[in-house]
């Protein structure tokens, strides 16, 4: 029996099974037939179907209609031979391989049957899908079970393990769906239901829950501790009541927030749930609501609904088993993706369809468990004893919408919270911002410090009962007669009651109302950044998306700035602009009368049967190759530009389209068929916009891609049509960086059309006469003028990719076959053999040629690098682009200069990487004391280098410029600014700025541990760094460097999917709704429409939060500490007892009502400088950089100041009432009056842009204070009684109203006149700024 590639087999019925696994050698002797299929291995049936009369299938089982289409394919009976002919409508999209069993009976059946078995089954298996080779692991071939059984059957009774003929032996790491049996499927109970839940909380969960993610915050639960002391009667210092008040208002504030949410997340999930989807019940298909769906269920989908649960298909409206669907909702990405049914189940189902009552539905389906992988998926369907491998294009997922197919039947595998879209629910990861660790800092020297207060409390009681021992008795509360009544406890319990007691009172040191007033500010602030119409775009209708609201003040910090080229600094939107075919380049003409469509190039259309084919987007030839297309006779040019244009056409992925216009004069998109009579216009759907530029410059050219199935491609190629047979197809992986099709061309020829990165590709380049039947000097010399068209393509900043092809012999073919076929059945070592299979064939090729595409930069990239550059914030690119496209790039974008040292490190081995960063460092990074250009902190300056006369040549400029006008001062200010910053680290010891260029082959070296501290510090002395041909790992590991061996805050921006890792690595990380899907979007914290946005996110979005909440944190410890201070200073003057002056509830509304409101409104309005002005001059971010808003210093600072303030405020009333009669409820009265004014004055001191709300929240909040007090003295309970009407009688006197301005003048003249003279003396470049705004009116 030989084996052979022709589609046409013949087997006799006498051949017998093999009762062992067949060895390898057996595999190639047994026979097939080529096919298409890029993923999974499909089993089809032949043409040779056994007749429904046949009696081996009688049954008295019911099965209805299950769809409308006809079977392409005949019955035929063959009793003695089966014949396989290749169906011209297949399902797979991969090579097939065919096999024709014949069916092992035994003796005892036969002898029973008396009879010849005439059941021969012909099972053709291929890989199912374009997408299976990036993911999944199928299971080997099983063993084929006879079909002279009384019912027809998807699947044996027994479980099969996964091995060549099945072990029977249950697999627990596998999840086994019988096919419309949810009962059986799921006996165990073991399977989710469909109903789904993105809600958090139940009614009966919502309460303890809630609380339990609340106080995760370590600080509440410090509250809750101060609450429950404050139950203790003889520790109690205020109410019970009013103690419950802070820490309530702080929960339930944030509880009603998250119930809010969760609410509507409950309404949506209601909404969904209740959504209704045809399921097979009862014989037909009938509404059931989603969240009715069980997992073994047949699901009919219509035309433009949505996927219910993750389904394997088993039929679709199209006679070849395709369906399109839309996944926008999973993973962002608009255009059509192809999924397939097997042929198999479509067959079967559409013959029960023709035969209605006859047949019943059985079989099943052995996958995975469920997981978040929406790329890929690892299962196989068993009937008849056989197992046919699924893969990721076999699924069509929960979320997705059908396109273009009227309909499409599949069964339920995993449903609701299993669903993959369900399990990538989950959002980004958690980020803290650089402010908040900082403030956790301070919050820990303020605990320290209020440890420190009650100490001296506590040790103070002890003392002052000492020496006052012998009063005891008589002194109130303290007396030990009657029994003790006052429950006196001994001097070490009276200051141990004391030191709690102290804890409780000064209990506010810590806001427990910043926390809440964070989220709230942050909030405000994220909807004035939403509303920035300047950041709109209107191409992608998109605004800035605040996908993580507590990172805000970060844009204000950014140092580092990552950014990927393709679809971030790019439009990535392809235009094919050159060709090199064979040595000679051709490039596409600015003419206009030479571009697609003119009529002296008639190439590019079919005009044959009135059917006329014109891509949409074409692209301008070049009339040289015109020309020799209109050739008639063959030559050797003319057959290179054949193979050319024909790999460009056939080796992708790209499924095209027609659009029509409608009667209703709309446009339609419906998926292109050859055999289509209407006049079309194509567009070309794929997921890569190179591939989509590829095939439509083919197009431009005469070859028209017009139809693809999974089995062969239909190409117009200058107005002929041809049908190519697709056998296989090896997709584009990271390691061969490449990707070849395997096609039968109409001639009966077998090509591999290669395609892919020239570091790949030129390394399979054969100059040999003897396999590429070229002169050897002609291939070398056409390798040499394409390595030059190469270099030139790249220095114009074009993607460059290289294309090949082979011619394969009956041997070549037939290897590659068995191992492409061993590869599909393969479960565990799939890509690994898929990768052998591949390398097979993609080699010894014939050099075609290259192309030069170009992704045009985005408005306004070079602007916004420049300006981010000036802002002192460096730009790194990474990017998967070969090296000379890099820096080309670069170049155009300014973020390389022709001023700049170009450092280039290409290394093949750790060592050559090693000397490479040494030698660069030794050579440009200066290390010396007096100009050390790095630093581990990233900082340094080197004025010497930038401005004649060093230093104190500096400094004297600072000086002499307060006197200056405006425009000069700023100029120099500036021009410091962004000097310093640049001699921060990026000139080379001769005052050179130096840009360092590194290889992904380099990278893999440099980021080990024992070179990654050198890359950083050669790395970080430069002002550009240029990573390219980088993996995504990669990527996130030079962010991951940089965030771990230097303090400065690093952003990461992409489009991509293979930019998420960096992403999510960086501290800030900033999506593009690109063209490459939403994925990055999906995981950034905020999202763009365009790149440029950037400068405006950061240099005035991202400096205003940043200078908002680094004063509001500073301002809440304030006016917390002083009020604290304040109480300190009290018990001082009265033995150290902890009974405040100040009345239990002004004590608890002070943070909550009489002080909360300013701070939030000033932290959400104010702003510093106008738009314009940050703009203008970017320097001005550098003060966010320097950590200008907060700081140790300001922390200290503010600190001092607050001691003064609380020193004032206590003894300005003690000094002035000392000698008086008044009680302490009125002195406690002024106190706290006089500091919620000092408070909200200070606040309004330092407020730099008033609006209505501004002035309304702080003198708003002075007027609310007094309303408060005036209705607190009118309480009438026990509790209130003692301070009635204070308020009324203190008010009436001088004194009070003195005090108050006494105090107001003498707390604020300290900070006054340093404002005043900082602004004079030493003004920084934000006081220069906001100066001159300010004359400007």
């Amino acid at each position: 029996m030989s084996f052979t590639h022709t589609p046409l087999l013949l087997l006799s019925a006498d051949s017998q099974l093999p009762s062992h696994p067949p060895s390898l050698t057996e595999q190639a002797a047994q026979p097939s037939v080529p096919s298409t299929s890029a993923g999974n291995t499909h089993i089809v049936p032949s043409s040779t179907s056994v007749s429904a009369e046949d009696s081996s299938f009688r049954t008295s089982d019911r099965l209805p209609s299950l769809g409308a289409s006809k079977s392409t394919h005949e019955q035929r009976h063959f009793p003695k031979t089966t014949v396989l002919s290749h169906a011209r409508h297949s399902l797979s999209a991969d090579h097939t391989l065919s096999f024709l069993l014949s069916q092992q009976v035994s003796e005892e059946e036969n002898q029973s049957k008396r009879a010849p078995s005439t059941g021969f089954s012909a099972v053709e298996l291929s890989s199912s899908s374009q997408n299976a080779i990036r993911s999944s692991r199928h299971a080997n071939s099983g063993a084929i079970d006879r079909l002279g059984s009384r019912e027809w059957s998807f699947g044996s009774g027994e479980h099969r393990s996964g091995s060549l003929y099945g072990s029977g032996r249950r697999d627990f790491d596998n999840r086994i769906i019988y096919i419309n049996n949810p009962q059986k499927t799921n006996d165990r109970y073991e399977y989710e239901g469909n109903r789904v839940r993105t809600s958090k909380y139940t009614v009966l969960s919502f309460i303890p829950k809630n609380l339990y993610e609340q106080f995760h915050r370590i600080a509440y639960i410090y509250f809750l501790i101060i609450l429950v002391l404050n139950q203790i009667p003889q520790l109690a210092v205020f109410g019970r009541y009013a103690s419950l008040l802070p820490l309530v208002f702080v929960l339930v504030i944030t509880a009603v927030k998250d119930g809010y949410e969760d609410w509507r997340r409950h309404r949506s999930d209601k909404k969904e749930n209740n959504r209704a989807a045809l399921v097979f019940v009862d014989d037909h298909f009938e509404p059931k609501p989603w969240k009715h769906v069980q997992v073994g269920e047949l699901v009919k989908v219509q035309a433009n609904e949505t996927i219910p649960c993750d389904l394997v298909l088993l039929r679709t409206s199209d006679p070849n088993g395709v369906a399109y669907v839309q996944t926008i909702n999973l993973d962002g990405e608009s255009n059509l993706k192809t999924r397939y049914a097997r042929l198999e189940t479509a067959a079967r189902l559409e013959a029960a369809d023709k035969h209605p009552g006859h047949y019943q539905i059985r079989g099943k389906v052995i996958c995975e468990k469920p997981n978040r992988n929406i790329y890929g998926f690892v299962g196989y369907a068993e009937f008849d004893g056989k197992q046919l491998p699924l893969g990721p294009s076999n699924v069509i997922l929960r979320g997705c919408e059908l396109k273009n197919t009227a309909w499409a039947i599949g069964v339920a595998v995993y449903a609701g919270q299993e669903t993959k879209v369900m399990l990538n629910s989950a959002g980004a990861q958690s980020k803290r911002s650089r402010l908040e660790h900082k403030m956790n800092r301070e919050v820990i020297v303020l605990s320290l410090f209020l440890l420190i207060c009650c100490f001296v409390s506590g040790l103070g009681m002890g003392l002052w009962l000492e020496r006052h021992e012998d009063q005891l008795q008589n002194l109130p509360y303290y007396g030990k007669t009657h029994r003790n009544y006052y429950g006196y406890n001994g001097k070490l319990g009276e200051s141990i009651f004391a030191f709690l007691s102290s804890l409780i009172s000064f209990q506010i040191m810590i806001p427990i109302s910043l926390y809440i007033s964070m989220e709230l500010v942050r909030l405000g602030q994220s909807y004035f950044m939403i509303r920035d119409v300047e950041m709109y775009d209107k191409e992608t209708n998109t605004r800035l998306q605040c996908r993580a609201l507590n990172i805000n003040e970060d844009l204000g910090q950014v140092k580092f700035v990552l950014s990927d080229k393709t679809g971030t600094l790019t439009e990535n939107k392809m235009e094919f602009r050159f060709a090199s075919i064979f040595g000679e380049n051709y490039e596409s003409t600015d003419d206009p009368e030479e571009t697609f469509g003119s009529r002296e190039n008639e190439l590019a259309t079919e005009s044959t049967g009135g059917v006329s084919w014109k891509p949409k987007a074409g692209v301008k030839v070049d009339p040289r190759l015109v020309q020799i297309l209109k050739e008639s006779t063959s030559s050797l040019q003319r057959n290179m530009v054949h193979d050319y244009l024909l790999t460009l056409a056939a080796c992708n992925t790209v499924v095209p389209t027609k659009i029509k216009l409608t009667s209703s004069g709309n446009l339609e998109m419906e998926v292109a068929i050859a055999a289509d009579e209407e006049i079309a216009l194509v567009e070309y759907q794929g997921e890569s916009p190179d591939e989509q530029a590829l095939v439509a410059a083919a197009a431009s050219y005469g070859y028209t891609l017009v139809e693809r199935t999974s089995n062969y491609i239909v190409i117009n190629v200058l107005g002929q049509r041809m049908t190519f047979e697709l056998l296989g197809m090896h997709e584009f992986d990271s390691i061969r960086k490449c990707m070849s099709v395997i096609v039968k061309c109409p001639n009966g020829q077998v090509k591999v059309l290669v395609k892919g990165a020239d570091s790949a590709l030129l390394k399979k380049i054969s100059l040999s006469e003897k396999t590429t039947h070229i002169a050897g000097e002609r291939q070398a010399q056409v390798l040499f003028d394409t390595q030059m068209h190469l270099d030139m393509y790249s220095n114009k900043g074009l993607r460059t990719l290289v294309v090949g092809v082979r011619e394969l012999s009956d041997s070549e073919f037939t290897n590659w076959q068995q191992l492409y076929a061993k590869a599909n059945a393969s479960v565990s070592e799939r890509a690994t053999l898929l990768q052998e299979a591949a390398q097979a064939v993609e080699n010894d090729l014939i050099l075609l040629g290259a192309t030069g595409i170009e992704d045009k930069l985005q408005d306004g990239v070079p602007e916004t690098i420049s300006t981010l550059r000036n802002a002192g914030i460096k730009v790194w690119v990474l990017t998967g682009d070969k090296q000379e496209t890099a820096i080309s790039i670069g170049f155009s974008c300014a973020l390389l200069t022709h001023d700049m040292k170009q450092i280039i490190i290409n290394a093949s081995d750790k060592q050559q990487c090693h000397d490479a960063i040494k030698a660069a460092k030794e050579a440009y990074v200066q290390v010396d004391n007096r100009h050390r250009m790095f630093r581990a902190s990233g900082r340094s300056y080197d004025f010497a280098t930038e401005l004649p006369g060093g230093p104190e040549k500096v400094t004297e400029l600072s000086n002499a410029s307060l006197s200056r006008p405006f425009s000069q001062r700023m100029k120099l200010d500036s021009f410091r600014s962004i000097n310093s910053s640049r001699a921060d680290s990026g000139r080379s010891r001769h005052g050179r700025l130096l840009a360092l260029i590194i290889d992904g082959n380099s990278l893999v070296h440099a980021l080990d541990k024992d070179l990654e501290q050198e890359l950083f510090d050669l790395a970080t002395a430069c002002q550009v760094v240029i990573c390219c041909r980088v993996a995504p790992l990669q990527k996130a590991g030079i962010v991951s460097l940089v965030k771990r061996k230097s303090k400065e805050m690093t952003l990461a921006i992409g489009d991509g999917a293979n930019d998420v890792s960096m992403i999510q690595m960086a501290d800030v990380g900033v999506g593009i709704s690109g063209q490459e899907g939403r994925q990055a979007v999906l995981a950034s914290d905020f999202a763009l429409g365009q790149f440029r946005f950037l400068q405006r996110l950061l240099l005035i979005h991202g400096h205003l939060n940043y200078r908002r909440l680094g004063y509001m944190v500073l301002y809440n410890f304030y006016r917390n500490a002083v009020l604290v201070m304040l109480l300190f200073w009290y018990t001082l003057y009265t033995a150290f007892s902890t009974s405040p002056a100040i009345t239990q509830w002004s004590l608890v509304l002070y943070s909550v009502i009489y002080t909360s409101v300013p701070t939030i409104a000033v932290a959400i309005m104010d702003r510093n400088l106008s738009p314009q002005t940050l703009l203008k001059y970017p320097g001005l971010y550098k003060s966010g950089q320097e950590n200008e808003s907060y700081s140790k210093l300001l922390f200290w600072l503010t600190m001092l100041d607050t001691l003064w303030q609380s020193l004032v405020l206590f003894y300005a009333p003690y000094l002035t009432f000392r000698h008086s009669t008044i009680d302490i409820w009125s002195i406690g009265s002024i106190w706290i009056i006089s500091v919620v004014i000092l408070v909200n004055l200070h606040l309004a001191m330092d407020v730099e842009h008033y609006t209505w709300i501004t002035h309304l929240a702080i003198w708003g909040s002075i007027v609310a204070t007094y309303i408060c007090l005036i209705v607190l003295d009118l309480l009438t309970d026990d509790d209130s009684l003692v301070y009635y009407g204070t308020i009324f009688n203190i008010a009436g006197t001088a004194n009070y109203w003195l005090d108050i301005f006494l105090i107001i003048v003498t707390a604020l003249l300290p900070r006054f006149v340093l404002k005043i003279v900082k602004q004079k003396i030493w003004p920084s470049d934000v006081d220069i700024a906001r100066e001159e705004e300010i004359r400007k009116g």
